[in-house]
């Protein structure tokens, strides 16, 4: 009865447990991903794949415009997105993000 009890206290742990755990490292390789181009965070986070499913159309096109996609604005909210997990193609940062602007 007290093995039952074992196997069954470990069976509800093990699955209580996320399978793939996104570490410090992943994050990171994830936001210098974004960096190389704007997007490439995302699809990575993404899991790869379809290029036209998975990866964020908007910022991966748009990355090609200079000083708009790469270097500048969308390479940088790219690489905040991926750094966090995020998967989305918003083209504004999500709202907490950005420090608050003060307006006289």
């Amino acid at each position: 009865m007290r093995t039952r009890m074992v196997t069954a206290l470990a069976l509800a742990l093990a699955l209580a447990v996320p399978a793939a755990a996104r570490t410090h490292g992943d994050a990171r390789k994830a936001a210098w991903l974004s960096v190389a181009h704007p997007g490439l965070g995302e699809y990575y986070n993404a899991g790869w794949g379809p290029f036209f499913d998975r990866c964020p159309q908007k910022k991966f096109w748009l990355g090609l415009i200079p000083f708009y996609g790469w270097p500048g604005y969308l390479h940088i909210l790219s690489a905040i997105d991926a750094y966090h997990g995020r998967t989305s193609d918003n083209l504004r940062p999500v709202n907490g993000e950005a420090p608050p602007r003060h307006h006289r």
